[in-house]
């Protein structure tokens, strides 16, 4: 079968044949209906070295994925050849106290899990490519009505991380309170429709493209502004009584944002940097509002993405999607790096 591997760190993704894969006991095959391309691939290969995580090339790239199931291994019980899924991506040990309530990107026995930190398309092979091998069966999420692997597929990162960020700052959404989402690329701009299916805030959305804005708008934005020196003024000036933003959600994690979060973040606000921008907070105890928790998340639990299939499935939420075949998968992370990309890259095989 095809699949696109990465070969090596700071290396291009070749598309190549390999072996289809056979399912072990416990294990399951889907057959690929679509991949989603995240911008954080783009650090695989060009930032990561050796030593950065604990895992190493080579292997298939594709960390959000959807299809239906293709083969079942010996001991699978609960799922059905042909039957439409989801694939829950980090792979945690299973055994640990996170890992048995489904919040398998913060487990703590990595030495037990398949890779330690990482799952399909993170040092295992992902879903870029004509099957997958899903090692544990609870990773495969069957889809509710209504919902198709190519919608799916991108909910199951670009739809579960923001989720996960959001649900966690719910109890400060209450009507009256301001939500902030700096960044509306392939992750915020399905930020803004969580934010508003979700909670009763008002949004804000923030960047430095007068396209992401629009399309931040046409999800519901309350209020769209620019990026530039005086925008945490702006953010505050939109709120009752200039008091600041209930919730700031910096999509980009570089130092200018997370700055911005933190301006423009009201006391025992959120301040939450889901985007892994490598930048850096300057703290002590006046540089931000008083009580202010600042925090960041990686992805979302296994239940989380059971409730986001199901808003995904009644179309509360649905992310902008570009497809790409497979032999075209290069292209749309060459558009992701560019930035000429608007929403979701989604790979068919």
């Amino acid at each position: 079968m095809r699949a696109l591997r990465l070969p090596s760190w700071k290396s291009e993704p070749e598309l190549v044949e390999v072996d289809e894969p056979t399912p072990g006991p416990g294990q399951v095959v889907v057959r690929i209906g679509a991949a989603g391309a995240c911008h954080s691939d783009l650090h695989l290969m060009h930032d990561f070295d050796t030593g950065s995580v604990p895992w190493n090339p080579p292997f298939t790239l594709g960390h959000e994925n959807a299809g239906w199931v293709h083969a079942l291994g010996p001991g699978v019980t609960g799922l059905e050849v042909g039957q439409p899924v989801a694939i829950y991506g980090p792979w945690g040990c299973g055994t640990c106290d996170r890992c048995r309530v489904g919040v398998d990107p913060y487990c703590e026995n990595p030495a037990g899990a398949p890779v330690p930190g990482g799952g399909g398309g993170l040092g295992l092979d992902g879903g870029m490519a004509e099957y997958e091998l899903v090692p544990d069966a609870r990773h495969v999420l069957p889809l509710p009505e209504g919902l198709d692997p190519l919608r799916a597929a991108p909910l199951t990162d670009a739809g579960l991380t923001p989720y996960h960020a959001i649900r966690r700052s719910w109890h400060k959404l209450p009507p009256g309170s301001t939500a902030v989402v700096i960044g509306v690329g392939g992750l915020g701009h399905v930020g803004v429709q969580i934010l508003k299916a979700t909670t009763a805030a008002r949004v804000i959305a923030v960047d430095t493209r007068e396209d992401a804005l629009r399309l931040a708008e046409g999800y519901g934005a309350d209020l769209t502004l620019l990026s530039g020196p005086g925008t945490a003024e702006e953010i505050r000036r939109a709120t009752p009584g200039g008091r600041g933003a209930d919730v700031v959600l910096d999509f980009v994690g570089v130092d200018p944002t997370m700055t911005l979060g933190a301006a423009a973040a009201r006391t025992v606000g959120d301040l939450t940097v889901v985007g892994i921008g490598g930048g850096t907070l300057a703290f002590s105890f006046f540089s931000v509002p008083y009580e202010a928790s600042i925090q960041s998340t990686y992805w979302g639990s296994r239940p989380e993405l059971v409730e986001v299939l199901d808003l995904g499935a009644r179309g509360l939420i649905e992310p902008k999607i570009t497809q790409f075949g497979l032999d075209e998968a290069v292209t749309a992370y060459r558009m992701m790096r560019e930035g000429s990309l608007e929403g979701r890259a989604v790979v068919v095989p």
